[in-house]
């Protein structure tokens, strides 16, 4: 029975890898060059346009995975990704973690996996008195529906990077009856003031 049970267990963290394995990815680093990207992702980039500053995006839904030896963390797939370039050297990142607006507990465990991500990591919330990080509470849930307010949190990893993750109300129009949200998280080399509260 012992064996059986291995067996099935071990056939489904193969079959949970694979998957995985198989998902579009956008991996790369701050600092890396467009082909260093396509080397290391597997999902297709559109083609590089020789330029001084410049943008492109996945043909296709994809994740990110961001390296850094200390600070990477890995996104769910999004539909909407853009990687910006200096002379071929990617400067950002600014993306929505989702392929479609999610109902608020999906967007939840969406922001709440990033943000621990980040803290075990080691990066440190910015501005926690006005700013603090998303949390699963009544307050944080009462702000988020009100259309007027939803929540931005600023995140930094020692003195190499700051991440913006925003979230908020979103009409769908395929779905005008249901509450749904969408994430903005931009990522970058520090651009704000780096002291933390």
């Amino acid at each position: 029975m012992r064996v059986m049970v291995a067996l099935i267990a071990t056939s489904a963290t193969y079959l949970v890898m694979q998957v995985l394995r198989d998902e579009p990815e956008i991996a790369l680093e701050m600092g890396g060059t467009y082909e260093d990207m396509l080397l290391q992702s597997t999902a297709h980039f559109s083609p590089l346009i020789p330029g001084h500053i410049w943008f492109r995006v996945p043909k296709t839904d994809a994740r990110l995975r961001f390296i850094d030896t200390q600070y990477g963390f890995i996104t769910p797939a999004a539909r909407f990704f853009t990687v910006s370039f200096n002379d071929n050297v990617i400067t950002n990142i600014r993306m929505s973690p989702q392929i479609e607006p999610l109902l608020l507990d999906d967007v939840l465990k969406v922001v709440l996996d990033l943000q621990d991500q980040w803290r075990a990591n080691g990066w440190t919330v910015m501005y926690p008195r006005d700013n603090p990080p998303f949390a699963d509470t009544p307050e944080w849930r009462a702000k988020l529906r009100d259309v007027n307010k939803g929540g931005i949190t600023f995140w930094q990893a020692g003195d190499k990077y700051q991440v913006f993750l925003d979230m908020g109300r979103f009409r769908d129009s395929k779905r005008p009856n249901e509450e749904r949200y969408l994430i903005t998280l931009a990522l970058a080399k520090p651009w704000l003031p780096t002291q933390v509260e």
